[in-house]
């Protein structure tokens, strides 16, 4: 592991790309009194023939990565994740979630198959049928990169001959895995969408986001977050737990092994609930966190503690036994 030192105590190991993101959860592992390390992804090796050391191992890849010039970080990751679970470590997040994470595709399929309301989406593969495609839409309908996040790729078109100016324009935004995503305009009942935050599987709070500007950027992180003249963008949402589609979501992570997420659902005009986005390195809104009732970081803090502790159980227990 050449990209950090190797903490001498049993530790969780932060995997992402972006130290900008970090600080945040830094104070609330000092907090909580949990020993962590960044484990940043951008550079170094590991040796296949070592074991990693003890721990809890938390991927928080973003797929995003390649617009902070991280490309390869994904593949990193991949690789990574490969040795640490080869090997038996505790993995949150692993590699069927960052899976997940680098592919609305996968998230929009994996959430239908779950009885999800999703947007009508169209992938397409490379320009050649991106008109043709997009006449196949109700205007307005929106674009979206597949391998996303960060609003990337993200535009509303209001006539397939704008959309046709825009593919053969220079200023079109290539997918970085060539995936461009063709989606229904959802029209919101009130200008806002919601961001449920959980931790451990489990429901922690809600973020109310304002979209009457008109945005599509919705990162929550304070490195993210520009001021907005027309009041804060996120807000605390209250009803949020009351609503069954917490508990549903509840269950749909923990069948697919996601323990730490954010999952983005807009209510429509039309009465509909509609789930678009699942985002697997959550950040946390310092103004939302102020208020809340639980801290997202201080959850995750606690979480990982646990995890921590009993990933050295067993050993403990070997060397107890052992000692008999």
């Amino acid at each position: 592991m050449a990209s950090h030192s190797p903490a001498t105590v049993p530790s969780v190991y932060v995997i992402h790309e972006n130290p900008e993101w970090f600080p945040p959860l830094a104070a609330a592992f000092a907090a909580e009194g949990v020993p962590a390390v960044e484990w940043l992804l951008t550079t170094g090796s590991i040796n296949l023939t070592d074991a990693p050391p003890p721990g809890v191992f938390w991927s928080r890849m973003s797929a995003s990565a390649h617009t902070r010039g991280h490309g390869a970080s994904k593949e990193y990751t991949r690789a990574v994740l490969a040795w640490l679970q080869a090997h038996g470590r505790r993995v949150v997040n692993g590699s069927s979630v960052l899976e997940l994470e680098v592919s609305k595709v996968a998230q929009q399929t994996a959430l239908a198959a779950a009885g999800f309301d999703v947007p009508r989406t169209v992938a397409v593969f490379g320009k050649d049928t991106l008109a043709e495609e997009a006449r196949t839409f109700a205007l307005p309908f929106i674009t979206k990169h597949n391998q996303g996040g960060k609003g990337l790729g993200v535009r509303r078109f209001d006539s397939y001959a704008e959309f046709d100016a825009y593919v053969a324009s220079d200023g079109f935004e290539e997918p970085a895995d060539g995936i461009t995503l063709l989606q229904e305009f959802l029209q919101a009942a009130e200008p806002f969408i919601t961001r449920a935050e959980f931790v451990g599987g489990r429901f922690v709070y809600a973020v109310k986001v304002d979209t009457s500007s008109g945005s599509f950027e919705l990162c929550p992180a304070d490195a993210c977050v520009v001021p907005e003249a027309a009041g804060p963008k996120f807000s605390l949402r209250q009803d949020a737990d009351r609503l069954p589609v917490i508990r549903q979501y509840e269950e749909f992570l923990a069948a697919h092994g996601i323990e730490v997420a954010g999952v983005e659902f807009i209510e429509t005009s039309d009465g509909r609930l509609v789930t678009y986005d699942i985002n697997t390195n959550t950040n946390y809104n310092p103004d939302v966190e102020a208020v809340a009732p639980r801290s997202g970081p201080a959850e995750i803090a606690r979480f990982l503690g646990a995890q921590l502790a009993e990933a050295a159980r067993p050993s403990l227990v070997a060397v107890q036994g052992g000692a008999r």
